[in-house]
Order: C-alpha cells, then structure tokens, then sequence
C-alpha cells in the first residue's frame, strides 16, 4: 500500500535527524560526515540536502529537537511544584541537571555555539529567556525576589 507523502517526508527527516544526532552527540560536529548521516539512515545525499540544506542545518534541525525534549522535560517536573518559587527552583535545577548530559554538552552547549554562533540569537533562545523573565517577575511581584532585580537581565 501506498503510504502519504507527509508520512515519507517526516520519516525521512526523522531517521536523518537520529543518524546525525547520534553522530554529533558521540564524535561531534567537525568529525562526523554527511555520509555518516546517509549510510545510518539508509538514505541518499540527496536526501539530507533537499531537508536540510547542508550539515549546518541539519544541526539546527537536531538542537531544535533537542530543545523541544529539554523544554518538554523541564515542564513536566517544573509543573509538580506546589509553589511557584519550587517550580522556579525545579525548573533550573532540572535545566542543569540536563546541561551535564554529555549529549547535550557537546551538542547544545560545545558544538551549536562553535557552528551556529551565539546561542543567545538561536529562535529558542527568546522563549526560554521570556518563560524565565516571567517567572521571576511574578516572584518579584508576590515578593520572594527582592524588588531592585531586572528580571530580563537576570533571565540572559
């Protein structure tokens, strides 16, 4: 039977996704090949240009991922807090908790900066610097952070 065409192409970008994800996390960006990528997942050059562009963006494509988990991850213990200063506290001690994975060292704090720049200017950048914005100006509001504090300056 047939399958969709939406299905074949999130497959596709699925498997090229894992291939280089698996490869950046263990050998890292500069040492893993495009033919790396293709020969794990099965699939051809072609393919990964036509989804990605080239290796650069097919690391943008594994740290958006990437992010998505953390962000995902981070909510889901961060939302069991009885108080929104727990849920602050959980929130950051999770996010470090997860900066310590070898993975996400390499990937989203060694190699994403060296190739894609400064991560401050990453699009997921802005949402984790507003969420955190918001937290503590709700703290500062509710009085548990002292009044003088800029939150933006503290969320970067």
């Amino acid at each position: 039977m047939h399958r969709p065409r939406k299905e074949m192409i999130a497959e596709t970008r699925a498997k090229l996704i894992a291939a280089a994800r698996r490869a950046f996390g263990t050998i890292g960006y500069a040492e893993a090949s495009m033919d790396d990528f293709t020969a794990s997942a099965g699939l051809t050059r072609g393919a990964l240009y036509h989804h990605f562009g080239d290796k650069k963006g097919l690391l943008q494509a594994v740290i958006a991922e990437i992010d998505a988990e953390m962000a995902a991850r981070v909510n889901e213990v961060a939302s069991r807090a009885p108080t929104r200063w727990q849920h602050f506290v959980d929130e950051c001690t999770t996010y470090i908790e997860m900066a310590l994975e070898p993975e996400i060292q390499r990937i989203m704090f060694r190699d994403g900066p060296a190739v894609l720049g400064d991560p401050a200017q990453w699009p997921n950048a802005s949402a984790c610097t507003a969420s955190m914005t918001d937290h503590l100006t709700k703290l500062q509001q509710e009085g548990v952070v002292v009044p003088d504090l800029d939150p933006e300056t503290a969320a970067r």
